[in-house]
């Protein structure tokens, strides 16, 4: 693969991989603020032990700690991606340019700017990648009503 393309690919992944680390650390902020807060005035009475707040504190914690699990879970699966390997389809972990965006084959954060252009990191789930998914540069797919080519894949 191109150096240039390389390189594009080094730097879409590295900004997807710090905004994926903010989702964890902020997930990782929340759960321990909503355990916290369970715990504020700890004491041994049975009334405390049944106290709403702190139930749906916890009940907040559990629900922070699964988003922390899937944000652990996205950050892991885009430091599995290999920015060398040689992609002619769309697959997960390619970049696939086409006439209507940009696309990452990643975890799903949407849109990403790198060096003024506009990226979309999608996951393998998204229904526009359901779309082109395995389609090779040059051919044709419908989104939307509307038909695009996909220009590059690397």
């Amino acid at each position: 693969m191109e150096d240039s393309k390389v390189a594009a690919k080094i730097k879409i992944l590295s900004e997807c991989i710090k905004i994926q680390k903010g989702h964890v650390e902020n997930a990782r902020k929340a759960m321990l603020d909503a355990q916290e807060s369970a715990n504020e005035g700890d004491d041994t009475t049975e009334e405390k032990l049944y106290n709403s707040y702190r139930e749906e504190m916890q009940n907040k914690r559990d629900m922070f700690a699964r988003q922390f699990d899937v944000a652990m879970d996205d950050l892991n699966q885009l430091n599995q991606i290999v920015t060398s390997k040689e992609y002619h389809k769309a697959e997960f972990g390619s970049v696939v340019v086409t006439d209507g965006g940009t696309y990452f084959i990643s975890t799903s954060l949407g849109q990403v700017k790198v060096e003024g252009k506009t990226i979309f990191a999608i996951s393998a789930l998204a229904p526009v990648f359901k779309a082109f998914e395995g389609k090779k540069k040059g051919e044709k797919f419908s989104f939307r009503d509307k038909t695009h080519t996909i220009e590059e894949i690397y």
